[in-house]
C-alpha cells in the first residue's frame, strides 16, 4: 500500500517532519510518499493562505507521476479536501477531521490546540463543514507560528498552556491542530492526563483503514469535475 502524504506549504523541512511522522505511524508494508507543492506559501496562517495552499496542493494531485493508493491533506484546517475528493479517484483524508472523528471515539467533547490566534476560526469553520464541530468545546492559539514549532521544548510547553485552556472548558480530549506538531502527542498526553491525537498519525491509519477495505469516494457526493478547460496559471 502506497499513501501519498502532502505538505499545505513550501517549507521542505516541514515536509520531512511529516513524513517521519507518517512513517512511524504507518503499519509495515505501507509505503509513504511525502510530496512539497511547488508553489505558496512558506507557512498556511490565515484564509488568504489556506486558499492559496489549496490551490497548490490541487495542482501537486493533478500533476504528480506518483501512483498511490490513498492521500492524507496534512494540512489542519486548510481548504482543498472537497476538491482532492472530486479529483482524486482514490480516498483523500484530512488530518482535521481524522483526528476529530477519533477524537470522538474516545471522549465526549474534544479541544484544538493550533498556533496562532489568527487560524482558529479558519480550523473552527472546517471542524464544522466536516460535521465534528459540535463535540468541539474550542479551538485555543499556543502564540506560535508555524515556523516557530521547531523548538520541541518551548513548542510543548505553549502547546500545554493552550491545552489546559480547552480541558478546562470540559475538554476531555485533545487534537494537536497543525502538522507541525506531530511526535508531541504522548509527551502532552503524559502532562495532561487525557487522550492526545496527533493528526498525521490519525489520518494515515484512516486511510489504511479505507484501502484495506476497499472503500472509495463516494461519487454521488463528490462527483468527478466536469470536463472543461481550466487555466492552472504559468504552470498550463
Amino acid at each position: 500500500m502506497k499513501i501519498l502524504v502532502t505538505n499545505c506549504n513550501t517549507t521542505e523541512t516541514m515536509t520531512k517532519e511529516i513524513e517521519a511522522g507518517a512513517r512511524a505511524a504507518a503499519s509495515p508494508g505501507t509505503e509513504i510518499l511525502a510530496r512539497t507543492p511547488s508553489w505558496g506559501p512558506e507557512s498556511a496562517e490565515g484564509w488568504l493562505d489556506s486558499f492559496l495552499s489549496a490551490a497548490a496542493v490541487l495542482d501537486l494531485l493533478r500533476t504528480t507521476e506518483d501512483e498511490f493508493d490513498a492521500v492524507v491533506l496534512a494540512g489542519f484546517g486548510e481548504h482543498g479536501r472537497e476538491g482532492a475528493r472530486e479529483l482524486l479517484d482514490v480516498p483523500v483524508v484530512d488530518i482535521t477531521d481524522a483526528a476529530a472523528h477519533l477524537a470522538c471515539l474516545l471522549g465526549r467533547r474534544y479541544g484544538v490546540v493550533t498556533t496562532l490566534d489568527r487560524t482558529c476560526g479558519l480550523i473552527e469553520d472546517s471542524l464544522h463543514a466536516a460535521g465534528v464541530g459540535s463535540h468541539c468545546v474550542g479551538v485555543a492559539g499556543s502564540g506560535l507560528g508555524v515556523l516557530e514549532l521547531t523548538d520541541e521544548v518551548r513548542t510543548a510547553s505553549a502547546l500545554v498552556t493552550a491545552a489546559r485552556r480547552v480541558r478546562d472548558r470540559g475538554a476531555d480530549v485533545l487534537v494537536l491542530g497543525c502538522a507541525g506538531m506531530t511526535g508531541l502527542d504522548r509527551r502532552i498526553s503524559a502532562e495532561l492526563g487525557i487522550p492526545v491525537i496527533d493528526g498525521v498519525a490519525a489520518a494515515v491509519r484512516l486511510a489504511e483503514s479505507l484501502v484495506s477495505l476497499g472503500l472509495n469516494t463516494s461519487r454521488a457526493g463528490y462527483p468527478k469535475p466536469l470536463p472543461k478547460s481550466r487555466r492552472w496559471g504559468r504552470s498550463g
